[in-house]
């Protein structure tokens, strides 16, 4: 058993700056290889920052803990994320995610399969 205390939580490494459009942090929570790869990480986007268009190969599950920001999925209109809200996208589903130009937003998430990277999105997306 694993306990991540909520002081431990707060403190995410760096995540990859080739794959966000500004800084931004996760710190892993639960990582499993089989039967399929799962991984469970806080994940905080600083004011503004989202991640790039992306998919993951089993679908993708997100749950806001903090702050508000946006999601979208490819050829669907941005939707508002709060506190509370939850998203799941499908298998193999493209999508971005991250934080509004109030505040930070920070959401647990927990990815299934491998992820390919893709383009960042538009500021106008």
């Amino acid at each position: 058993m694993n306990v991540t205390t909520r002081e431990e939580s707060n403190q995410g490494q760096p995540a990859d700056a080739s794959h966000f459009t500004g800084p931004a942090s996760a710190r892993p929570l639960h990582r499993t290889a089989e039967p399929n790869p799962v991984s469970v990480s806080l994940v905080r986007f600083e004011t503004g920052t989202r991640n790039h268009w992306h998919r993951h190969a089993g679908g993708q599950l997100l749950h806001v803990v903090e702050g508000e920001g946006w999601v979208q999925g490819r050829g669907e209109p941005q939707r508002r994320l709060r506190v509370g809200d939850s998203v799941s996208t499908a298998p193999g589903e493209e999508h971005w995610h991250g934080a509004g130009d109030e505040g930070p937003m920070a959401h647990i998430a927990v990815s299934i399969g491998e992820i390919t990277w893709l383009e960042p999105p538009d500021s106008a997306s």
